[in-house]
Order: structure tokens, then sequence, then C-alpha cells
């Protein structure tokens, strides 16, 4: 058998799932795991048959590439990939490639390439979405990291990757060094928000319109017939229609209690710490970590009090205000992302192609959805929209269904259902399209009690005043910044 042309270390379901899928494309993959009975197992099992090098040591590993090697780490994120690192470099001529296709937090990702090409290696870190069935048949690939290893990695990640209805592939090049962890994070935050917008619909037709499981599986299935066209439409569909052995819907038998692994987390720091409002993914980060405290909202249920979720009016047309005010919240959490990655860029000196972004997400990933199609036109046409909402196709989509928006967050209000989604992004576009908020007030405030000083609507902008407001205080003030 010739030398592989990739290897791949870490034979969890996602690895295995990507040699399999290089395999089917023609390419030859040697594999390594630290517990070499995976190794074999995967070989005699799975892989039984096909192109794949087995292999029992990294030495092993590393005379089965062929040159430069590329070897594409799936490891836990974190210490696992920095051990990792320290044991493959030792062993690889300059020029070679290591490719960290984990969930890294991209600070982590821009530090090893930093440190790999100081080895006189090269470095991609790549977000891989799709899930397990993805890595199988089409993921999403979004790499970064250092630009000398793409055109060597290029054939073989856009030919593994999903492909759109042209044939054009769900993998580019981001950019330099974290640039594709971070698009991934970013990825990872929206599927928080969009997640979390799906379950306020159902929570709002289970609650207050009283709607069972195959009543709603069949709205789900007729809302993936159109705008809401997307993955996570189509699973919910298929997990409400989804019996139990006892032949009741199973969803109503799940705890309702929501892990998470830290990406949206992340992304809502990230926003932080470019001052970014990343309202709507920060609220869907939040509503996991409310849906943990079981225990304590079981409690808080015997002694506070709120309305109970009485419906008047036509459950249809509720519905259709249900599917408006969903597609409007989407708009506002992909406006929000997009944002965000638009600040990053800045602050890290990457030069993302934001059409390029939402054609890599409009397949084989979690958040694949017929909606990026017109993401990526709005980008085409104006690469320098600084807000999706002011798009004309947006502008236009929002202020046609903002009735129906304002009718479900008020409904839910006054019937005591929680919302966060579906009413910070609603309150994210009343304020972004606020000629004037009430941080006057606010500034004022911080001068009063901190001598923070203000700026005036009747002097130009960089000009700071103070003012004493007890006569009490002197005339020095604190030094003027934004953190």
């Amino acid at each position: 058998m010739k030398k592989a042309d990739i290897g791949l270390v870490g034979l969890a379901v996602m690895g295995e799932n990507l040699i399999l899928n290089m395999e089917s494309k023609g390419f030859t993959v040697a594999c390594y795991n630290r517990t070499v009975e995976k190794v074999d197992h995967f070989v005699q099992g799975r892989g039984k048959g096909k192109k794949i090098i087995g292999c029992h040591s990294i030495e092993e590993l590393i005379q089965n590439l062929e040159k430069p090697r590329k070897i594409m780490m799936m490891v836990k994120a974190g210490k696992a990939v920095d051990d990792l690192i320290e044991q493959l470099l030792p062993h690889l001529d300059d020029g070679d490639i290591l490719i960290d296709g984990g969930n890294s937090h991209f600070p982590d990702t821009t530090r090893r390439t930093e440190y790999v090409e100081s080895k006189g290696k090269l470095y991609i870190g790549t977000g891989v979405s799709g899930g397990e069935e993805g890595a199988l048949t089409g993921p999403s690939i979004m790499p970064g990291g250092s630009p000398a290893a793409w055109p060597h990695v290029k054939p073989i990640l856009q030919a593994i990757a999903a492909k759109v209805e042209d044939g054009t592939p769900c993998c580019d090049w981001v950019g330099e060094k974290g640039a594709g962890h971070f698009v991934k994070m970013v990825h990872n935050g929206i599927e928080y928000g969009d997640m979390q917008l799906i379950c306020e619909a159902y929570q709002l037709m289970k609650d207050l319109l009283g709607m069972s499981a195959d009543e709603m599986h069949k709205v789900f299935k007729a809302w993936n017939e159109g705008d809401l066209n997307s993955y996570l439409i189509e699973i919910t569909r298929d997990i409400l229609a989804f019996k139990d052995e006892d032949e009741q819907p199973l969803v109503d038998k799940i705890l309702d209690t929501a892990g998470q692994k830290g990406t949206g987390k992340w992304t809502a720091i990230a926003a932080l710490d470019e001052g970014i409002a990343l309202t709507l993914i920060g609220e869907a980060v939040f509503a996991r970590c409310l849906s943990a405290i079981k225990e304590e909202r079981v409690a808080a249920s015997k002694v506070l009090s709120g309305p109970t979720p009485k419906f008047k009016g036509s459950k249809k047309a509720f519905i259709e205000d249900i599917k408006n005010a969903l597609y409007a919240s989407k708009i506002v959490s992909y406006a929000q992302g997009y944002t965000l990655m638009r600040a990053a860029a800045k602050t890290y000196g990457w030069n993302l192609n934001y059409g390029g972004i939402a054609l890599m997400w409009r397949g084989g990933c979690i958040i694949r959805s017929i909606f990026l199609g017109d993401i990526k036109k709005a980008f085409d046409k104006n690469p320098d929209l600084t807000n999706l909402l002011l798009d004309p196709f947006f502008k236009e989509k929002v202020e046609a269904v903002q009735a129906s928006w304002r009718r479900v967050v008020a409904r839910a209000a006054e019937n005591g259902i929680p919302i966060p989604a579906f009413s910070t992004a609603l309150c994210y576009f009343d304020g972004f399209r606020s000629e004037r908020l009430p941080a006057n007030l606010l500034q004022a405030q911080r001068d009063y009690f901190g001598a923070h000083t203000y700026e005036r609507v009747d002097k130009a902008r960089g000009e700071f005043f103070h003012t004493n407001w007890t006569g009490r205080g002197g005339e020095t003030s604190a030094s003027t910044y934004t953190v």
C-alpha cells in the first residue's frame, strides 16, 4: 500500500467518520489512537478492506505519511491538544502540517499556530461542524492558521466537505491564526440561539396553546417547507413525532435541564471583550444555566405565583405569529453574530469573507438553512454591510413581520411564559433603530458619582465635560476611556 495522503490521531466517533469520509473520496489515510486496541478494532471493523493504514505508535504514523506530512488531531480540546503537539513535533520535518479539528478556543489556536511556526512547521485550526453524520457524509469545515499550509490541505478538506447545490464545497480559507476556530465558535453561538428560539416557539405552542407533540410535529413539518427550512427545524419535527416504548412522545419524558460544552459561553465572552451587543446568544446561554437549577425552580414554583396561561383568539393566526417572530429573531441573532465577527476581524487583523462564511454554513453544519443563502447574497451585494438588518431584503422581512413579533412577546409576558431570546431580539431591534437612547442619563449618573465626564449634543464628538453636580466636588475629572 502506498504512503498515506493524511494521518489522523483520535479514533472517537468524529475521527472515525472523517477517516471513512476521506477514504471514500480516494485518499489513503493513516490512523493512530493512544489506546491502540481502538486502531485494530477500527481497521478490522468499519475500516476493513479500505485504504486505511492502522498505526500502533506515533513513529509508525509519521513513517507512513507522504511529505509534507499532514496530521489531523481529533482529540479533546485543551491540554490534550498541547500534549499531542509536543509528542508529534520531534518527529516532523520543516513544512509538515498539524491540523486541529476539535472545538478549540480561538486564542489557543493563535498561540499554537505561533508556537508550531516557530519550530518550522505549519498549523491549521479548523472548525468542523455537522456532528457524526456530517463527519461521515460531508461537514462544514472552517480552516484558519498558517496560510502556507492551505494549498496542501485544500484538496482533501474541500473533497470531504458538504457541497451546496452548484457543487461549491462548504469549506474555504477563513484567515490567519485563530480565525477558523473563531468563526466556528460564532457558528456554535448562533446554534445556541437558534435552538433556544425553537424551544421558545415549542413552549408557546405547548403551554399557551395547549398543543400536543403530534400537533406541533405538523407545524414544524410545515415550517420546514418554507422560509424556516433548516436542519434544526427538521430534527425538531422528527423529535416531536418520536414515540417511546409506550407510544407516548419521548420528548415529554426528557428532563428539562440543558447541558453545554462552553462554545456559546466563549461567544458571549468574546462579544463582551469586543463591546458587541450579542444579546440573543447571551440569553440562550443563560437560559441553559437557568434550566440547570432544576431543584431550585421546582421549589420556587411552589412559592412564586404568576398568571395561569389562557389563550383567547385564533390558534392558527397565533401559530403564524410565532413563525414570524421566530424568523425575525433569527435575523437578529445572525446580525449580532456577524457584527461580532466584523469587530474581531478588526481587532485581530483578519480579512474575513462574510459571504463565504455564509456559504460554508449553507450545508453540512448544524445551523445549515435556506436562510444562509440570503445572507450570502446580502454580503455579495455589499461586502461592507455593517449590520444584516440594514440589508434591503432583511429590512423588508423584519418590517413585514414585526407586528407578529410584538404580539408574541406581549402575549408571552401577559401569560407568564419566559421567552428570553424572542424578547431580547425585539429589544435589540428597537434599540438599534432608536436615534436616541437613555444613555445620556447614564453618563450624567457616571459623571455625578465618579467624575467620568460626558459629551454634549451641542459640541463636537470627542470633547468631554465634567459638571460639579453637588457644588461640593472640585473641577478634577477622571480620565476618559472605554473598556
